[in-house]
């Protein structure tokens, strides 16, 4: 059964040393659970971007709580580069395993399937099979003769994401995000934030039911209020384009990502 929790309580779910499923800055960030993570002093931690992250991602490198990050790429959109990520990567502090979008989905889609490999093709050639040994080309048993790439499945400890609302079931609206559905599925466990808990049953209907995780993914939801900002959140806020700047322009340096870290803290705390 879901269990409705504290933000804090939520975020004591995650251990170090886990692997952590995040995804893309458009399909629901929990920042307010990033910064209640960093609070509690989570480090070595695995994490899985799905398929690409930003300010999450830098955030949690920033902070010392990254060993190894799974990701197509890190990036602040028009903000720029990810300084943090772009720092570790320099210094070799944290353990890169460079993907494609594909391949993540593909390997999350093994764990779904409970399969222990999922085949894509689009990678046969790349630079990056003699850089992930995990990825084995082998010949097609089936159809026509040819090369197939196997992606070992991708099962993550935990899957966290932020969205608009939930029931007091545990059903959580994700609408037409369908890559949290496919995160939850992988996941051993699923945390998440939400703006707020209706009354309404998500399932009720054909037509609200088609957009929803039904609580039989979902093992804790908290409510955290603008819980993605400074990121979007859709049909609810904008990205605070002027944060993630100011984001960028401080954490250049560690001593301006320390100030920055320092602020951002106190300002979820002051929203929650």
């Amino acid at each position: 059964m879901t269990e409705i929790v504290t933000l804090e309580a939520l975020a004591a779910r995650v251990a170090s040393g886990q692997t952590l499923a995040v995804p893309v800055d458009r399909s629901g960030v929990a920042m307010a659970a990033t910064a209640a993570l960093i609070e509690a002093g989570v480090d070595n931690l695995h994490l899985v971007c799905v398929p690409i992250s930003g300010m999450q991602a830098d955030l949690l490198i920033g902070a010392g709580a990254v060993a190894m990050l799974e990701t197509s790429a890190i990036s602040l959109g028009e903000a720029g580069g990810a300084p943090r990520f772009g720092a570790a990567v320099r210094a070799g502090s944290l353990t890169l395993r460079d993907a494609t979008c594909p391949a993540i989905h593909a390997g999350l889609m093994a764990a779904q399937h409970g399969v222990p490999f999922m085949p894509i093709a689009g990678i046969i050639g790349s630079d990056l099979l003699e850089v992930r040994p995990d990825w084995k080309v082998i010949d097609s048993p089936v159809g026509e003769a040819r090369k197939v790439v196997v992606v070992p499945a991708i099962t993550p400890d935990v899957a966290l994401f932020h969205a608009p609302e939930a029931d007091r079931a545990g059903n959580v609206r994700i609408g037409r995000l369908r890559e949290l559905a496919t995160m939850a599925y992988a996941a051993r466990k699923t945390l998440v934030t939400v703006e707020r808990i209706v009354d309404r049953n998500l399932l009720e209907t054909e037509d609200s039911a088609a957009g929803v995780l039904p609580s039989l993914y979902v093992d804790s939801i908290a409510v955290a209020a603008r819980g993605a900002w400074p990121v979007a959140l859709w049909d609810e806020y904008p990205a605070d384009e002027a944060e993630i700047a100011r984001y960028a322009a401080m954490a250049r340096s560690e001593e301006g990502f320390r100030a920055y870290l320092s602020t951002f803290l106190a300002h979820r705390k002051q929203v929650a």
